[in-house]
């Protein structure tokens, strides 16, 4: 499976846009319940009025939450936002730290947010990113009978290669959102066909 993905997407990668592990964190934060695509369209804004952690820790709540209300959740993500960049300013001389320990004390980062910044922005593979195209596509692929995504990653763990953890959350993610997709899947025109438990087959 791993290497027809491979074949199909060779440039499989995080459609967030981001410079640094940073910008990286805010944009994950605020891709909760959201597309990438509506991310990617406030984080110029954004990024342009709060440029370090410093200056996002002294945000305005109702500047920042009228620049980052398209995404849905837009107060507890301010919330959570600022109270992160607090975080990093108070205990981390404003960088992002570089373990799944410090980045899960956080507020609001979960290990899927930390395993987003520690595989893209630090190269380091430390778990694999288990969102709602993952979840549904390992499911379908009878690689887990989890649906918690702690489980789901503890499963898929020893199935892939450790330097391909974060690789495989990308495949996966760009499958789903172009063959595998939740409703209609396109099992016609899809690499896993021939070896996908779930294929439709006539």
């Amino acid at each position: 499976m791993l290497k027809r993905l491979r074949r199909e997407y060779p440039d499989a990668h995080t459609e967030l846009d981001y410079k640094g592990a940073f910008q990286l964190l805010t944009a994950t934060i605020l891709s909760a319940q959201t597309t990438d695509v509506g991310v990617n369209r406030v984080t110029p804004v954004l990024f342009a009025r709060y440029p370090t952690a410093q200056a996002l820790a002294a945000a305005d709540t109702p500047e920042l939450e009228r620049i980052i209300k398209s995404t849905g959740f837009f107060h507890s993500k301010a919330r959570s936002l600022i109270g992160m960049a607090s975080a990093l300013v108070d205990r981390f001389h404003g960088a992002v730290p570089e373990t799944m320990e410090a980045l899960v004390t956080l507020p609001g980062v979960g290990r899927k947010t930390a395993n987003v910044v520690l595989g893209n922005a630090f190269g380091t593979n430390v778990g694999i990113v288990v969102d709602t195209h993952v979840t549904r596509l390992s499911q379908r692929l009878r690689l887990t009978r989890q649906t918690d995504p702690v489980k789901i990653e503890r499963d898929l763990m020893p199935l892939i290669p450790r330097r391909d953890w974060t690789l495989f959350s990308h495949l996966l993610i760009f499958h789903g959102r172009r063959v595998c997709v939740a409703r209609t899947p396109r099992c016609d025109a899809c690499v896993l066909h021939a070896v996908c438990p779930s294929a439709f087959r006539v």
